[in-house]
């Protein structure tokens, strides 16, 4: 483990930040977290009239953060830290001037992986047991049984087969479903049928009729499902995105499911979160919109994680769940 320069502080603070989600009922966990495991580390919210929480900004050594302010980071001197709340860290490395070498950390959390199991297993057995269709019969007042098949008949691709995705291919097999999955690079899974490399893409979508997304944001997957993705399912399949809403070109998601070539789409990512009022994916009637709920990390264990790392970079050492910015993950 490589060891850093302790940081000096006389008043490091830790500063909740985000433009998109009001953090106010993280506070508390945060100052529980510090109270036993940083007594000297302040903790304080950033508002917009109070851009460092009301501290002055050189003695802010943690951002926790989840869409903070473009151009924050570079204006906090003291700076030692940047943490994610969550899983992903694309809301970090999309500020142009985050300043260089800082490290940058993750969420990891057991539990966030079981709450992903279950809503990726309800979305697809949405699409499995006919639901989407049942609702589309009662808004005609019709009452019609979809055929209903055993869960070998559905075939379920999952891209991304990182920790997360891993389980959840492994869940859905253990379900009944016939399942594949996709990877940048070669996995082994007992009872998935795995693929790698964008060689491999096209003949894994091929036979799906559920592809799930749990890729996470890099260049190379940045608008991923584009047309010709969508073109490269079979007719009928249908599409749930976990991974990130910049994976998705959504006037080729829209063609797609207007022409019918598309099933349905449960959406719980988008690339502008809150997902705006008059946005076109409201009025599609075979989309399905979560607010990013597919899974949440638990506040307690979040709070501890990042108070950890704060303590370790006060102390030179190397904080916890670090990410490598050029991968993204």
């Amino acid at each position: 483990m490589t060891l850093q320069a302790p940081l000096f502080n006389p008043h490091p603070t830790l500063l909740l930040c985000s433009e998109t989600d009001d953090l106010g009922d993280l506070l508390p966990h945060f100052e529980q977290a510090a109270a036993e495991l940083c007594p000297e580390l302040n903790v304080a919210l950033w508002s917009e009239r109070e851009p460092s929480g009301g501290v002055k900004p050189e003695s802010v050594v943690c951002l926790a953060s989840w869409f903070a302010p473009l151009g924050l980071p570079a204006s906090l001197s003291g700076l030692g830290l940047i943490a994610s709340i969550g899983a992903g860290v694309e809301h970090v490395l999309r500020d142009p001037g985050l300043p260089a070498g800082l490290p940058i950390t993750r969420i990891v959390d057991a539990a966030q992986t079981q709450g992903m199991v279950d809503f990726v297993l309800w979305a697809v057995l949405h699409y499995h047991r006919g639901i989407d269709r049942v609702q589309q019969q009662q808004a005609q007042h019709l009452w019609r049984m979809p055929v209903q098949h055993a869960t070998a008949r559905t075939h379920v691709g999952v891209m991304g087969l990182g920790t997360m995705g891993a389980e959840v291919a492994l869940a859905l097999a253990a379900h009944g479903f016939t399942v594949s999955g996709w990877s940048r690079t070669q996995r082994e899974l007992n009872g998935v049928a795995t693929w790698a490399g964008e060689a491999a893409l096209e003949r894994f979508l091929q036979p799906l009729d559920v592809v799930v997304s749990l890729l996470p944001l890099t260049p190379e997957t940045r608008g991923l499902c584009n047309a010709r993705w969508f073109d490269q399912l079979k007719p009928g399949a249908a599409f749930v995105n976990c991974g990130r809403g910049e994976q998705v070109v959504v006037s080729d998601l829209l063609e797609a499911l207007r022409s019918g070539h598309l099933r349905g789409a449960v959406l719980d990512v988008f690339e502008h979160e809150p997902l705006p009022p008059d946005h076109d994916l409201w009025d599609e009637p075979r989309v399905v919109i979560t607010p990013h709920m597919a899974s949440s990390v638990s506040p307690e264990l979040m709070a501890r994680q990042i108070v950890a790392s704060t303590a370790g970079v006060l102390a030179g050492r190397q904080p916890l769940n670090v990410v490598d910015p050029k991968r993204g993950y």
